[in-house]
């Protein structure tokens, strides 16, 4: 493309209408930065505002004469330039938002020029809140002090006493309240209703809804009813009026006292590409590539799992297009709306796998005849419902099911010729479906299978291969299971009385498990998600013969003086050293070196075995009322361990769903970079990759793609009406590169 020169626009009598009048002297001088190269597809200029050049502002530009709504974002320099660059023709409107700013009022652009931005600076504090992510304003929410716990309940304080420490109150408010939206952002943390606000915060739960339509599978009840069942498990009237506290003091002027940091160093490098897809629908984790290998897929449809309509989103990144397709029943149905598709992994020949949380129909009865190696180890006589695993080739264009005994939830692929995809999703057993295996023969009997979770408290090495001996989660181990209503250090206890009536025996734990990885030997690791306090990663070592040769091991965060580093473990990845990083809902992220464990197995390994092996770090985002939680929620772990992105091998990206945020920790560092998309605001991500289009395209050839999927479309800015969106983070060299 041919470079327009800057002595061309400096000939110009002025600048395009609206955009600042004529030259003037000032201008004159920043036209002729060379630094600031537009060609055909780029706009670039300068941004300022009365009090000068801003530095580290966003320039949004948008146009919705695309397919889909489209949306260009990039950061100014320490000079206020930008450049925006990589623009489809179309006409665009462009603004500046920034933090201490308000918007700009936008003006119509196309690509090919420069245009000068002036930016507006907030008249008052109140105004230029109104622009911070929601973890800012909910770090205003003061939860009771931990003097007040245990509960005393409602003829006392009015806490539950299941909320037994201050730490199980924080985590009911993380988990249960922040797991489908943000939570204070401007629909929450404003009331419609005036008056008694507690009455105001009862309707609000009563009135939910989630994917923009109260009448899909009754999601407005389902969800009414978890909310009220998380108010209830605070002490409903105690927690009404910790959150009608906050939104009073919000309604009588009150702003946050921390202030978001404006985009620094390497932030300000960021290219944002976002995109409108799915409908309206929402859409829960997104894949482009083959996480063992970012070519795979290059420059090919991006897919959404369409969660609640049961539908696989297709995005086409070149075209802009989109597609759905309808997930078909097991029972041979078109369109079975009761398969949530989850998560997902594409393998090496593009396909797309995607496990179900739930679907219709009963299991296969090789789940529990014994006719199967797994089921004959470890019958799954319980399971009332079938998993079921939808495979999408792009080949093909066909959908096919796959009946499992168990899982569902989230995947990773080993990298191993067999390409096995290990799942979460259960309470008792972690499960598998090689692949290869599938191909060969299409049979889901040969290809599936699963491990049971225990643990080698009898220190010999192996687990006993007779399941009657072991010690059951029901059994005097049961307070390992992190019953309600036990404290930290009662568990602890129950722990040592269990290890001393049950010496010589292993251990069967039961967790409910969520994110989970493999490893590059072959071990898989997966988040203990439920009970959240404490929560933990489990260590599946699935030996030579599986599931005869399966050993688990659990690791806790570390307990001191009665608390949890963290709790909440979300979801977990693993580096290529072996290192596990886990997602905590409590706005933690933890390291954990298995190397450094001087316990791996015997009586004591049932969680606080091994303090040396954690590091954490608290996310960036302010802490919540002066607790040791932060106001974020990581939702789980990505590793870039080919570099994609640019920041170095082994960077671990997460998810900072409460602060319109995806904040990265590179290797060896432990301050973490932030890469904020300011709009729409209500950036809620669950899932991403890393993907190299063109390897020889420099910064352009590749992207971390990423969900933009609030469960609850309408809390985005824009209100009603707002879709799921892909999110296309590139990094370039510096702020004006194109």
């Amino acid at each position: 493309m041919k470079t327009l020169a800057i002595t061309t626009l400096l000939a110009s009598a002025c600048l395009l209408a609206g955009l600042g009048g004529p030259i003037t002297a000032a201008h004159a001088a920043d036209a002729a930065d060379s630094a600031i190269q537009i060609v055909a597809d780029d706009i670039g200029g300068v941004v300022t505002s009365a009090k000068g050049p801003e530095a580290g502002v966003w320039v949004i530009a948008e146009t919705k004469e695309l397919p889909t709504r489209y949306i260009k974002i990039v950061v100014t320099d320490d000079k206020g330039r930008y450049v925006l660059p990589g623009l489809p023709k179309a006409k665009y409107q462009l603004w500046v938002r920034g933090y201490g700013l308000v918007d700009s009022k936008p003006v119509e652009a196309t690509p090919g020029n420069r245009v000068d931005l002036t930016a507006s600076v907030a008249p008052d504090a109140k105004a230029a809140a109104e622009y911070y992510p929601a973890a800012y304003w909910y770090a205003m929410l003061q939860p009771p002090a931990e003097s007040e716990f245990p509960g005393t309940g409602a003829t006392g304080n009015g806490i539950s006493p299941t909320m037994v420490t201050q730490q199980h109150w924080l985590e009911n408010m993380k988990e249960n309240c922040m797991f489908c939206h943000q939570l204070g952002d401007k629909a929450t943390r404003e009331l419609a209703q005036t008056g008694n606000s507690v009455e105001a915060w009862a309707s609000r739960i009563q009135m939910v809804r989630a994917d923009g339509d109260p009448a899909i599978h009754n999601n407005g009840k389902d969800m009414s009813q978890q909310m009220q069942n998380s108010m209830a498990h605070f002490g409903r009237d105690r927690a009404l009026k910790m959150y009608a506290n906050w939104t009073d003091a919000i309604a009588s002027g009150a702003t946050p006292k921390i202030t978001p940091p404006r985009p620094e160093g390497v932030e300000r490098n960021v290219v944002l590409t976002i995109t409108d897809w799915g409908g309206g629908r929402f859409i829960h984790d997104q894949i482009s590539t083959d996480h063992r290998d970012p070519n795979v897929n290059a420059g090919g449809p991006i897919y959404g799992m369409g969660m609640l309509h049961s539908n696989l989103e297709i995005l086409d990144p070149k075209t802009f297009k989109t597609e759905s397709i309808p997930i078909p029943g097991l029972d041979g149905s078109a369109h079975d709306d009761s398969v949530r598709i989850h998560a997902d992994e594409m393998d090496s020949k593009g396909r797309v796998w995607m496990p179900t949380v739930s679907t219709s129909g009963d299991e296969p009865e090789y789940c529990k005849d014994g006719s199967v190696p797994s089921s004959k180890y470890y019958p799954l006589s319980d399971h009332k419902k079938a998993a079921q695993l939808v495979v999408y080739d792009p080949a093909t264009k066909k959908v096919e099911n796959i009946p499992l005994c168990s899982g569902g939830n989230h995947t990773n692929f080993t990298f191993d010729k067999e390409s096995i995809l290990w799942m979460s999703g259960d309470t008792s057993v972690i499960s598998w479906f090689n692949t290869k295996v599938w191909d060969e023969t299409h049979d889901p009997k040969k290809a599936s299978g699963w491990c049971p979770m225990v643990l080698d408290t009898s220190g010999d090495g192996k687990i006993d291969p007779n399941r009657d001996n072991w010690v059951k989660p029901g059994d005097a181990l049961k307070n390992v299971s992190g019953e309600e209503g036990v404290g930290p250090m009662a568990v602890e206890k129950s722990k040592e009385a269990a290890a001393k009536a049950n010496a010589g025996k292993d251990t069967q734990i039961s967790r409910y498990l969520y994110g989970m990885s493999v490893a590059k030997d072959g071990s898989v690791w997966e988040a203990a998600y439920v009970p959240y306090v404490p929560s933990a990663i489990v260590h599946l070592i699935p030996g030579k013969n599986p599931p005869e040769t399966c050993k688990t091991e659990y690791y806790e965060p570390p307990l001191k003086d009665g608390k949890y580093s963290a709790v909440g473990a979300r979801g977990v990845g693993i580096d290529s050293a072996g290192v596990a990083w886990a997602a905590f809902s409590s706005g933690q992220v933890g390291a954990f070196d298995r190397r450094k464990c001087k316990v791996t197995n015997g009586p004591t390994a049932t969680g606080q075995q091994c303090p040396e092996g954690w590091t954490f770090y608290d996310l960036p985002s302010p802490h919540i009322g002066g607790t040791f939680a932060t106001s974020d929620f990581v939702y789980s772990e990505w590793d870039d361990m080919f570099n994609v992105v640019g920041l170095g091998k082994e960077t671990h990206f997460f998810p900072a769903t409460n602060s319109d945020s995806v904040v990265a920790l590179p290797e060896g560092q432990s301050k973490f970079v932030t890469f904020r998309v300011p709009y729409p605001m209500g950036f809620y991500t669950r899932g991403m990759d890393f993907r190299i289009d063109d390897p020889a395209a420099g910064w352009k050839g590749k992207a971390m793609h990423a969900t933009y999927s609030s469960g609850v479309q309408w809390h985005q800015e824009g209100g009603e009406g707002e879709y799921s969106k892909e999110v296309a983070f590139q990094l370039r060299p510096d702020p004006l590169a194109h």
